[in-house]
């Protein structure tokens, strides 16, 4: 896959988060993908006590949720660990791993915050918005906002607000389990992204894509 990259990324944090600000306002809220044949899975792992980000890509058929192809790519790190600023931390070597990719997926799910952010620019929004890709933030831990208690009950969920704005969804994927935080990424709306997170699901809490990339990104190096 070729990337069209729209910034540099050795900033300051100051300057990251001038950058989120800006790139927040490009940001598309709402449905804008056609029929989904693949969904691709990203997360970030880290080596040599954080000197090196390993990042892995996992692309699933879809409805069947059987792995097609997946890339890793190892790069330094280069950007402080900044709650936040996380994409500028991990995005790099995301990047480096789609590059390697033969197939072009139709949907993202990324371990981490998509408009659920203080800048409403999280991880899955900066990357979506990299490769134009509808993307979806699949969090296991809250960033901001607030929240009631979620029912207990498979594919029950509750609005994720900040400053009286929704910016997300608590879902609980499976009864019993601590519910994941899911909020648009990019070129789609919360309703469709928790339909697809849900979608995404066998008899885990975390959904396919995560779980497999969470796997390849977790592995020892050779």
């Amino acid at each position: 896959m070729k990337i069209h990259r729209r910034h540099a990324w050795d900033l300051t944090p100051k300057e990251a988060m001038a950058l989120q600000s800006g790139l927040a306002a490009e940001i598309v809220c709402r449905d804008d993908f056609g029929p989904v044949a693949r969904v691709a899975g990203v997360d970030v792992g880290f080596e040599d006590n954080g000197a090196t980000t390993r990042a892995a890509v996992a692309v699933l058929t879809f409805p069947s949720l059987q792995l097609e192809t997946s890339a890793i790519a190892r790069l330094p790190t280069r950007f402080p660990y900044v709650p936040g600023l996380l994409s500028f931390r991990e995005i790099p070597a995301v990047l480096a791993a789609v590059e390697r990719l033969n197939v072009r997926p139709d949907l993202l799910l990324c371990d981490g915050q998509g408009i659920a952010h203080p800048r409403r620019f999280g991880i899955a929004s900066h990357l979506g918005l990299l490769l134009d890709i509808p993307a979806i933030g699949v969090a296991k831990t809250r960033l901001i906002g607030k929240h009631e208690e979620v029912p207990n009950a498979r594919g029950a969920w509750v609005p994720l607000r900040d400053g009286g704005e929704t910016i997300g969804a608590v879902l609980r994927t499976r009864k019993g389990i601590k519910p994941l935080y899911v909020s648009p990424g990019h070129r789609i709306g919360l309703a469709s992204s928790i339909d697809w997170v849900m979608a995404c699901l066998t008899r885990y809490r975390l959904p396919e894509t995560t779980r497999w990339a969470h796997r390849l990104a977790s592995q020892k190096p050779d």
